[in-house]
């Protein structure tokens, strides 16, 4: 099948790499130069792990072309995938007319009879918005759409393209389902086929509840380690109740971080303003978010009130592990605010090569987890990767140098009886993390 996929960020490189790998005949299509150069020579637009030799394989296949030519890309698909990433600001707001608008350039290049299936992270009504467009402005052509909500996950994506628990396809439109149908088929996998609209809302509604379960879990976590309870053994309790489940998300750990999931809760708390529908569970969601962000520097305030020319330790600073994106860190923002107290900071990461260029003569940067470790008195676990797992016999040696380990996703659990009262993570019981250090 002859697809053409329109935007090759995270989402439109992985898709047009799978989609090759399944035997269709695909071309990738952006307006940025240097990013077409780097696909042609097998090089994704960031890191994700199997991608690159992914793109390589379809290049070589000759079935995998990437150009910035949209006359080209577009003519001869009988189907066009929408892969925009959608841009999010740090106030979680997502910059909609700027994709839609993309979008509506390209339509008019396409044939009567084309498919349009749009993944872009787009709220409710955005395919409603087009189907007008393209009745209004293409006389005599017919186009027909769907939408299938963008479910790959840094770090995991090609797999989840691959081998997905669902597809979930939104359409009123029986010729795009039998298109559709048509391109899915080599991954026989089940699709769950609803309206437009539902599709729409599922993806709000899918990153809405694990945002909710997140924060849910966190604020629960926060109240173990006061009443003496431990959160990971609150969480067994949960997931052992067959109304909750053992896959539900309810790990304490770090907050939500990125723009994923708040970006929907936005949409869903804007579509509730627009309908003055009041929508306080939704609402409440971001703010205990964000109130748990500061829950490593409380733990580090409260064991050094002050902290200057306290040395910390960070190890990880990618958003999230199987990734070098740095662009909403939790772990960035700890190590800004470690540079505003005056501390001394030491960071490892395996996968980043390029800092921020304001850390320059602030922060040491170190190849060797740890040489950063025995530089510190604190030493903070960003991201979880899960080659810090290699040094578990040298941390507990460290223990006995006083090395505080502050590790909120208990990445490094195996660890914790060697650094007793010093071991410190999210939900452990304050009897434990948070007595007993001055």
């Amino acid at each position: 099948m002859r697809i053409a996929v329109v935007g090759l960020w995270h989402l439109g490189s992985v898709t047009a790499a799978c989609l090759a790998q399944l035997g269709h005949e695909v071309t990738g299509l952006d307006d940025k130069a240097d990013v077409i150069a780097r696909l042609n020579l097998g090089q994704a637009p960031l890191f994700e792990p199997g991608l690159d030799a992914l793109i390589a394989q379809g290049l070589e296949a000759r079935n995998l072309h990437f150009t910035t030519d949209a006359h080209a890309a577009l003519q001869q698909a009988e189907l066009v995938w929408i892969t925009y990433d959608t841009p999010v600001d740090d106030d979680d707001h997502a910059d909609i007319d700027s994709v839609i608008a993309a979008v509506g350039q390209k339509l008019p290049l396409l044939n009567d009879g084309t498919v349009v299936l749009v993944s872009s992270q787009l709220p409710a009504g955005s395919v409603g918005r087009l189907q007008d467009f393209a009745r209004r402005a293409l006389a005599g052509k017919t186009i027909h759409f769907a939408v299938s909500p963008e479910n790959l996950r840094l770090g995991k994506a090609i797999d989840v393209f691959l081998n997905p628990d669902r597809i979930i396809i939104g359409t009123h439109d029986d010729q795009a389902r039998i298109h559709i149908d048509r391109m899915l088929a080599p991954l026989k996998a089940r699709v769950e086929w609803m309206s437009l609209e539902s599709a729409e809302v599922t993806k709000h509604a899918i990153n809405a509840f694990l945002a909710l379960s997140v924060a849910f879990a966190n604020e629960l976590a926060s109240l173990c380690e006061l009443v003496g309870a431990d959160a990971k053994e609150v969480e067994r309790g949960l997931t052992s109740e067959a109304r909750i489940g053992p896959k539900a998300y309810l790990s304490p750990g770090g907050p939500f971080a990125g723009g994923t999931l708040a970006r929907d809760l936005v949409y869903l708390e804007g579509m509730g303003q627009a309908y003055h529908l009041a929508l306080p569970l939704i609402s409440a969601v971001r703010p205990s978010n964000d109130a748990h962000k500061l829950w490593v520097r409380r733990i580090l305030l409260q064991h050094s009130p002050s902290l200057a020319d306290i040395p910390v330790a960070i190890w990880g600073l990618t958003y999230k592990p199987g990734t070098d994106t740095l662009r909403r860190s939790l772990a960035v923002e700890l190590c800004d605010w470690l540079i505003g107290q005056g501390a001394e900071i030491h960071i490892h990461d395996p996968a980043v090569t390029q800092w921020p260029q304001h850390w320059q003569d602030r922060v040491t940067v170190h190849a060797d987890p740890l040489a950063a470790a025995r530089a510190a008195r604190y030493l903070v676990i960003g991201t979880e990767w899960k080659e810090f797992g290699e040094h578990l016999d040298a941390l507990g040696r460290m223990a006995q140098s006083g090395l505080i380990l502050i590790d909120p996703n208990r990445h490094l659990q195996a660890v914790a009886e060697a650094f007793g009262q010093a071991y410190i993570a999210v939900g452990v019981p304050s009897s434990i993390s948070n007595r007993g250090r001055a």
